[in-house]
C-alpha cells in the first residue's frame, strides 16, 4: 500500500520530532535546512501509520541497513518498505514482498542529466515525448524505484538499469494537479 503526504507545510516538526525513534530523529536533524527535516519526519509518519494500519505495529521502527545502505526494520524481516521524498512530497510503500518507491518533483528538463542517466532508446523516448521533462521523470522514478527495491542504489550503470525488466514491475502516478510523480517497482 502506498501512502503519501504533499502537505508538507502542514506537518508540525517540532511534534513530529517528538513522536519518532531516536534515530530517525537523529537523522532529520542532520538535514541542514527545514524542509529536508520536514520530508524526512514526514516519510517516517508515513512508514509509522502504514506500519500500524496494516500490521498492527504500534511501536516505532528501528532500522538496520543492507550492504548498500537499504534499510531494513528490526524485528521484522517478512515486512518491506521504501521511502522516499522530492520538494513537493514524501512517499511510503510497505509490502510483504521487496519494494521500492521514488517521488520525483516535475522541473526543469536538462538534456545533458538526461544524457548521463538514460539509454539512447530512452533518450529517444524524451524526446518524442509531448512533454520530455515529465517523460524523463517517469523514466527516472523507474529507475529509482528499482534501485531502492534491490538496495543498489543509484550507480554508474544508470543507462542500462531498466534493461530486461518487464514494465509490468511498475505503477507510475501522476496526480492531477501535483507537481511530482512517483512510481513503485515490485518484482
Amino acid at each position: 500500500m502506498v501512502y503519501i503526504d504533499d502537505q508538507i507545510e502542514r506537518l508540525d516538526l517540532t511534534e513530529g520530532l517528538r513522536t519518532i525513534s531516536c534515530q530517525r530523529r537523529e537523522q532529520a536533524l542532520s538535514f541542514k535546512f527545514e524542509q529536508g527535516q520536514r520530508l524526512c519526519v514526514a516519510a517516517y509518519l508515513l512508514l509509522k501509520r502504514a506500519l500500524r494500519e496494516e500490521e498492527g505495529i504500534m511501536e516505532n521502527p528501528i532500522f538496520e541497513y543492507g550492504e548498500h545502505g537499504k534499510p531494513f526494520i528490526v524485528g521484522h524481516p517478512e515486512l518491506h518498505f521504501s521511502l522516499s521524498h522530492c520538494k513537493e512530497a514524501a512517499a511510503c510503500v510497505l509490502s510483504h514482498k521487496p519494494v521500492g518507491i521514488d517521488v520525483e518533483s516535475i522541473g526543469r528538463y536538462h538534456d545533458n542529466v538526461a544524457r548521463y542517466a538514460m539509454s539512447d532508446a530512452e533518450m529517444a523516448r524524451i524526446q518524442q515525448a509531448e512533454q520530455p521533462g515529465v517523460e524523463f521523470i517517469r523514466l527516472w522514478t523507474m529507475k529509482e524505484s528499482l534501485l531502492k527495491l534491490t538496495g543498489e542504489g543509484i550507480n554508474d550503470n544508470m543507462k542500462q538499469v531498466l534493461d530486461g525488466v518487464p514494465s509490468s514491475a511498475f505503477t507510475i502516478v501522476e496526480p492531477p494537479g501535483k507537481n511530482y510523480i512517483y512510481t513503485v517497482c515490485e518484482l
